[in-house]
């Protein structure tokens, strides 16, 4: 069947992407709107649009696409993308779904049942289980989820109870399910993965992506292809994800996770899903994944996975702290993005950035014929860039394309840690060290990621006259202390939720309570007071 109109059951960057396709195939385009989000930019880019109570109401998304007349639906990432009852819905709503089928979105989706069909495959995994077998460090996980929310390290038993309770709570408001588990944690590895076409009985493999710079274990930059990778790892990875695809009867565009220690590789998860960082693959391969996952979509065939040309860099520009990664919000009173590379934005000049939704402003994606000249070009641009109105992690993002150790190669998942945004770099390893030995090393002592202990010092324990003050608005879901409580160096005061992610604030001295400002439910502004401490 050929698709005549779509409605994007999404909003912002990705759903201004689709309209982009859809431009350019003739089909026409239906934005949703939530009430709070009427101004948004993808709202008046598209061909019509239709509000909605809420993007996590898969009736509302249905009813909108037969108001309109639209013939299916895209899910875009987040929000209800890998939903499968949504996608069973929308089917039995006689709409296309442009994505997987309900049956393997459940297989899939749910990171359990999708670790066992692994095992089954023959692809390696992390082990899950209870915590008394992992033993610690290990890491807890939503389900359902994705993108770090209901993700939690967890070193000690002491912390256990509290990251169960916050992942569940984070992975209800994101995903309405709150389902978590217990996983093996490496402490350095690679986070790479392997790009998906599938066509429900074939899958084919479209290379592979290097994501190991994250924060809150949301990744901030992402290549392809991954400096770790050699011929050999690749076809063996990419045979992997294959396998994996294939069990469950995959189709559409989606993304096989896997994290490398060395040469040994274990399956994380698959995103039933386009990704954000889909961009890099587009432009190493010449494919455009959206309009691929429409012609899947339409019953088309998988294409013949192409050769990989030249390199490709993105990195996400957000309305964020540059050093400890806290959202920020605010109007965009000016933005200056840069020619010469790619751009995929999802906002423009004018816009307020709020705490609903995620706070990206953009993406910027560069291509060159090696992964230097794809640097170079992608340091140029960041050095074009210019925001105004609202606090970016641009900052960071300068830094981080200069740092010698992203240069290098040689980024894990630890980067931020061993390496806090803005610092100066250390000094490069003696030279025998820098290769497989460095595997060997030992973990990195316990350190919390620095976007949580960079906030809990500059902002949870930032006691100006005492006072620990909101980092950014939010809702206060958790007040963990009582007037005239005596409290110790670091222990959380309360728990501030703001884009669905919580942020724990801190005491930064042993002290007193003195006074609550807050009670749980309540709304705070950015630099609200929240406690006041006594020494």
């Amino acid at each position: 069947m050929a698709i005549s109109k779509l409605l994007v059951a999404n909003r912002g960057e990705i759903a201004l992407r689709i309209f982009r396709t859809c431009r350019e195939l003739g089909i026409a385009s239906v934005a949703v709107v939530a009430p709070d989000d009427v101004a948004a930019l993808h709202a008046r880019r598209a061909d019509e649009a239709v509000e909605i109570a809420s993007y996590l109401h898969s009736e509302e998304h249905i009813r909108a696409a037969q108001a309109t007349g639209a013939d299916a639906i895209h899910p875009g990432y987040g929000f209800l993308a890998e939903n499968a009852d949504f996608a069973e819905a929308a089917e039995a709503a006689g709409l296309v779904f442009v994505g997987p089928t309900p049956e393997a979105l459940r297989a899939g989706g749910d990171k359990l049942a999708a670790k066992r069909a692994a095992r089954e495959a023959g692809v390696p995994v992390l082990p899950e289980g209870e915590p008394a077998e992992l033993g610690f460090p290990l890491l807890v996980k939503a389900a359902a989820g994705g993108g770090g929310r209901g993700m939690r390290v967890v070193r000690a038993p002491a912390e256990l109870d509290d990251a169960l309770e916050a992942a569940r709570r984070e992975a209800k408001a994101a995903f309405g399910d709150d389902t978590v588990f217990c996983e093996r944690y490496l402490e350095r590895p690679r986070h790479v993965e392997i790009q998906l076409l599938g066509d429900g009985t074939r899958a084919v493999a479209l290379g592979e992506r290097e994501c190991s710079v994250q924060r809150r274990h949301q990744k901030v930059l992402e290549e392809s292809p991954s400096p770790a990778l050699d011929p050999e790892l690749r076809s063996a990875m990419s045979a992997a994800a294959v396998a994996f695809a294939e069990a469950i009867g995959y189709r559409s565009a989606g993304t096989a996770e896997f994290v490398l220690e060395g040469r040994e590789f274990f399956f994380l998860e698959l995103n039933g899903r386009i990704q954000v960082e889909h961009p890099v693959t587009e432009l190493v391969t010449g494919l455009d994944l959206v309009a691929q996952q429409l012609e899947l979509a339409e019953g088309g065939t998988l294409p013949d996975p192409p050769a990989l040309r030249g390199h490709a860099v993105e990195v996400r520009l957000y309305a964020e702290d540059p050093k400890t990664f806290l959202p920020q919000t605010g109007r965009v009173e000016r933005l200056r993005l840069p020619a010469g590379v790619r751009v995929d934005a999802g906002v423009e000049e004018g816009d307020d950035v709020g705490i609903a939704y995620d706070p990206m402003i953009a993406k910027l994606i560069a291509h060159g014929e090696t992964r230097a000249e794809a640097l170079d070009r992608l340091a140029v641009a960041l050095a074009e860039t210019d925001v105004e109105g609202v606090v970016t992690n641009l900052p960071f993002l300068r830094w981080l394309v200069a740092h010698p150790q992203l240069r290098a190669g040689e980024t894990t998942t630890a980067f931020l840690v061993e390496n806090p945004p803005l610092s100066l770099p250390r000094p490069p390893a003696p030279a025998p060290w820098r290769s497989p030995f460095r595997l060997n090393l030992p973990a990195p002592p316990p350190h919390a990621p620095p976007d949580e202990d960079d906030a809990r010092q500059a902002h949870g324990g930032s006691a100006e006259h005492g006072a620990v003050v909101a980092p950014m608005p939010g809702t206060v879901i958790r007040v963990l202390v009582g007037e005239g409580d005596r409290v110790q160096p670091r222990q959380p005061l309360v728990v501030l939720e703001a884009m669905k992610m919580e942020t724990p604030l801190v005491s930064p001295y042993e002290g007193v309570v003195l006074r609550l400002h807050v009670s749980e439910g309540e709304q705070v502004a950015g630099g609200a007071v929240l406690v006041e401490l006594e020494e």
